[in-house]
């Protein structure tokens, strides 16, 4: 069996324990986390430290579900201890944190979306793309805006933290430099120091433009989504409620669960020296999505609006 550490069992790390506890041949040893909100199984240890946990259980797999910033230093000392290292979107909000360091070729970022039913196909073999677009649109509420997610500095904003899912999946897919950016940044209700509303036209080298509309102040059903305009005149749909049902028909797509365990495969297949899975994201390849989310917010138009959004 495939020891297993969590780190964080908050929200995100509560998803993760309901994977990691119904995955085949993978048990969990421990879960690090000060102040667990998730339910952790009685037969699980729980420590206060990650430094710890991970002197103390040796895991074969790691599992990082803390806020940006400390997910980084977790994974790369984990990485450091021989581990294979699993950690969640977006690691870091600091694109000079991602200067190469021993061991990062053993940290993965987690996307679990992009092992959704014909991507592995489509991240294998890039069609060329002449336009692609990028929809978010949930509702995040003041309940959501708690502690680390308060501010920038520790959270990021909405493209770091909601729509990296979709954002990442177009920037591996399209080649190129950015040659303009083109964004307006709304806030409107001042729950936290994150805008939103994010829109943003980003054109690449030789013409192929990024379309983004991401937003957290919506009151219909949510949804994340990438339309892809490809050269040939074809027209990709990858769909769900957060991507999840990839080139396929909504109806039939996997669960979270079924994701994330696809996704802990691949990246234990790769640590062990099979050839990399195409859906998998290594640490190196995150800084180009940073540098077009730091490009964004750098130019963006910022708006601040008088009265909470009715939308």
């Amino acid at each position: 069996m495939t020891r297993v550490l969590l780190v964080g069992a908050g929200e995100v790390g509560g998803k993760h324990l309901a994977a990691l506890v119904g995955a085949p041949r993978l048990t969990v040893c421990g879960v690090a986390d000060p102040a667990p909100s998730a339910r952790v199984p009685e037969t699980v240890p729980v420590f206060a430290s990650w430094r710890s946990a991970l002197t103390s259980l040796a895991p074969d797999l790691v599992v990082v579900a803390a806020p940006p910033g400390t997910a980084l230093a977790v994974a790369r000392a984990a990485a450091r201890a021989e581990a294979a290292v699993l950690v969640e979107k977006p690691a870091t909000t600091v694109l000079a944190a991602l200067a190469p360091e021993p061991g990062d070729q053993r940290i993965f970022v987690g996307f679990q979306p992009h092992f959704a039913p014909g991507l592995a196909a489509l991240l294998a073999q890039p069609p060329v793309i002449d336009r692609a677009e990028v929809r978010l649109a949930v509702r995040r509420d003041p309940h959501y805006y708690r502690g680390w997610r308060r501010t920038y500095a520790t959270a990021g904003g909405v493209l770091h933290q909601q729509a990296i899912h979709g954002l990442a999946l177009v920037l591996r897919l399209m080649p190129g430099n950015v040659d303009a950016v083109d964004a307006t940044a709304v806030h409107r209700r001042a729950l936290a120091e994150t805008e939103d509303h994010v829109t943003a036209v980003v054109t690449l080298d030789g013409g192929p433009t990024v379309h983004i509309d991401a937003r957290v102040d919506y009151r219909g059903q949510s949804v994340h989504e990438v339309v892809l305009h490809l050269a040939d005149g074809r027209r990709l749909q990858v769909r769900g409620r957060n991507l999840e049902a990839g080139l396929g028909e909504s109806a039939a797509a996997p669960t979270d669960e079924d994701l994330r365990r696809a996704m802990y495969a691949a990246v234990l297949d790769t640590a062990a020296g099979q050839p990399p899975h195409p859906c998998l994201y290594p640490l190196t390849a995150l800084r180009r999505p940073l540098e077009v989310i730091d490009g964004v917010y750098r130019d963006a138009r910022v708006v601040r609006a008088a009265h909470p959004a009715s939308s």
